[in-house]
């Protein structure tokens, strides 16, 4: 992977080694300025011990970090200032009062202008507004979570890295702070977020798929989707039955790139290369075969789907390989 000088996160063939494991194992990639980077994968696999690796928590066995130009290791105070990181164990003070909390927060990075405005604006974002003087030991797990993103996003920090920020939150409000993380996108900052909800991938610009300390991937959205159903899905349903002589005609249509399904008597799911191009080629070949078309849709499977497949190819190659 060729260095990119626009990038605020970089690392290059980084391992992390724990006694006899490689917790994370040759790792490279880029974070563009300005993006949401999702690290999605499943429990154990890595995204926490690369997160520590950039912000400095851990040293790399092996590779090289750059983040906001620097080596973790280097940063300064003006540089951690910087940064936000919401750690994935709650780490605050359960003998303070949630205002407590964040008022403490403020002060260590020195925010002292209109400090009390940002904390009410940051407690009606995580919805703890009056809950102020509760004290934080007897709060529930989710509110715990929601101060602790408040905590971390107090200084707006140019380069935020959320460790789980949504791990039991409620739907509603999960939504409500990646609405939140966009407009932090919009505004220049630049977000690196692990998540166990794989869904979260269409929220990202970019997402990095890990299994077992390696990086297997990191795509868009929309490639990720693709590099999983080798390609762009079609549903096409008809009116009328297929002959055989029309089904081997449409298992030798170029456009098709993989085996036919049946889905049912009446509709065949295909595999194409661009969608938007094979849905109309598709129309004129069954006007030509004399097939009444009733819908033809791209099919879009969710990311929990699109995930199991990518861990599913994944297996099958280290089986062939073994």
């Amino acid at each position: 992977m060729e260095a990119n000088s626009e990038a605020v996160v970089q690392m290059r063939e980084v391992t992390k080694r724990f006694g006899d494991i490689n917790a994370v194992d040759a790792v490279s990639l880029d974070v563009p300025e300005g993006s949401i980077f999702g690290f999605i994968g499943p429990s154990g696999c890595g995204k926490t011990t690369t997160v520590r690796l950039l912000i400095g928590n851990y040293e790399a066995t092996d590779g090289t970090i750059k983040v906001l130009g620097k080596t973790p290791a280097r940063f300064n105070r003006e540089d951690q200032k910087r940064i936000g990181y919401m750690p994935q164990l709650f780490i605050l003070y359960p003998e303070l009062t949630i205002w407590e909390n964040l008022n403490f927060a403020a002060s260590l990075y020195g925010y002292t202008m209109d400090r009390r405005e940002r904390l009410e604006e940051l407690l009606d974002l995580v919805e703890l507004t009056g809950h102020e003087k509760k004290m934080v030991r007897n709060i529930s797990g989710g509110m715990q979570r929601r101060l602790s993103l408040a905590s971390t996003l107090i200084h707006s920090p140019e380069l935020i890295f959320l460790d789980e920020p949504t791990a039991g939150i409620d739907p509603v409000l999960r939504r409500k702070f990646w609405d939140h993380f966009q407009t932090l996108k919009s505004q220049g900052h630049t977000l690196f977020v692990t998540t166990q909800y794989v869904g979260e991938a269409a929220y990202c610009d970019y997402v990095g798929v890990m299994r077992n300390g390696q990086l297997l991937m990191v795509e868009t959205p929309e490639m990720l989707r693709y590099r999983a159903l080798n390609g762009h899905v079609v549903d096409l349903r008809t009116v009328e039955l297929m002959d055989a002589e029309a089904v081997g005609a449409l298992k030798d249509h170029p456009l098709v790139k993989a085996e036919v399904a049946f889905l049912d008597p009446l509709t065949a799911r295909l595999t194409v290369e661009n969608a938007s191009t094979a849905i109309p080629q598709l129309l004129d070949w069954c006007e030509t075969q004399g097939l009444n078309v009733e819908s033809v849709n791209e099919f879009v499977p969710p990311f929990d789907d699109v995930f199991v497949m990518i861990m599913e190819q994944v297996r099958e190659r280290e089986v062939m390989a073994s």
